[in-house]
Formats: structure tokens, sequence, C-alpha cells
């Protein structure tokens, strides 16, 4: 008997807020998402956040799918996109547009602007151009492999130059780092504005 492949629709997608009980779930979506992009060693090991968030999950059938947190900050009436990550197997149906979109009237009257960053995927870079978003700003994400030379790196009396590391540059310096090290990424902050706040009576 040939074995049937049991097909996704978009109604047996479910978004809804995150709960305790996605943890395990939530990290597999992430790891396994991020493994095809330019954040692949991105890794976390707990699914906690360190400060005020709105969490949303799209699940299938009791797994998580995919994953958006936005990190918020009440007194600078701003949020920030920490994580949004989508599995391969379900990439390209909408399931991030879906995770916002649920996740904006949740954000209050009170957060003027919605930002994220993000490296050089292009279908990163399309989906948030496509979402109303606007480059404001980029500069260089630079690792420094363990095969790549430590000179000019300084450490404390005893210990060896650093093996590796990981670093920010102004993007003028792009073409020079790209030469020295393996790893440089050009990365870019995207703003989309929202409500106004509103003036307290």
């Amino acid at each position: 008997m040939t074995p049937t492949t049991r097909t996704t629709s978009a109604s047996d997608v479910v978004v809804r807020p995150y709960t305790d009980d996605d943890g395990e779930s939530w990290m597999r979506c992430r790891l396994l998402a991020f493994a095809h992009t330019q954040y692949y060693d991105d890794v976390r090991i707990s699914p906690a956040l360190d400060g005020p968030a709105l969490r949303i999950v799209a699940e299938v059938r009791g797994d998580v799918v995919g994953l958006l947190d936005i990190e918020i900050d009440a007194e600078e009436h701003a949020a920030t996109i920490d994580s949004v990550a989508v599995l391969p197997d379900h990439a390209g149906r909408g399931i991030a547009s879906r995770m916002l979109d649920a996740a904006l009237p949740l954000l209050g009257d009170g957060i003027a602007t919605l930002d994220a960053w993000t490296r050089e995927d292009a279908a990163a870079n399309a989906w948030y151009g496509a979402r109303g978003f606007t480059e404001r700003f980029r500069y260089l994400h630079v690792y420094k492999g363990w095969d790549d030379p430590a000179d000019g790196f300084t450490t404390p009396d005893g210990l060896s130059r650093p093996v590796t590391a990981f670093l920010h540059a102004d993007i003028e310096r792009e073409a020079e780092l790209r030469e020295r090290f393996s790893r440089v990424y050009v990365c870019r902050q995207y703003v989309r504005a929202l409500s106004a706040p509103r003036a307290r009576a």
C-alpha cells in the first residue's frame, strides 16, 4: 500500500498567543527555521525573553510551525520584533503575515513604531518591505572565525587573542572587512509607523 502524505491547508493553521506549554515546540521551530538563514548559529536553549513582550505562534495539529516575538518598550512608545520564523515546510503560505496581523491590534494605542533588524536574506527583506516597513539604518555584523587573523585584537594578561568574536562596524568599512573576515553581513533596521501614542489626560 502506498503511504499518503497529509497536506496542510490554511484552515489547519491556528494563530494564537504563545503559552508555556509551547516551549519545546517553539525552540524546535526557531532552530529549524533559522538554520536556513544567515542567523543559522543564533541558537537559544530557552524560549524565555527578558522583558515585556507580545508572543504569537502558528500551530498545526499541536505543533508550532511559526512564531513571532515582539519586545515592548512602553516608555519609548516602541516595539521591536525579536524573532519571526516559519518552518521551511510551511514557508510561503502567509503564516508570518497572519501572525503579524494578529499581533498589531494587541500592541495597544501607546506603541507608535514597530521595528526589526535583519541581515541579507532576500526573503526576509522582501517580507518587511511588503508589510509596510521601510529601511532606516544599516551597519555590519562581523564574525571573526577561528581561521581569520587576530591582528589588532587585545585581551587581558594571561589570555590568548580571541579565537572567535562577534563585532559591529560602520557600513562604510564593508569592503575592507569583507577582505579580512569570512563572515560579514549587512544588518538593516526596518521601521513601520503605527498609531501615534495618545496624550495623557
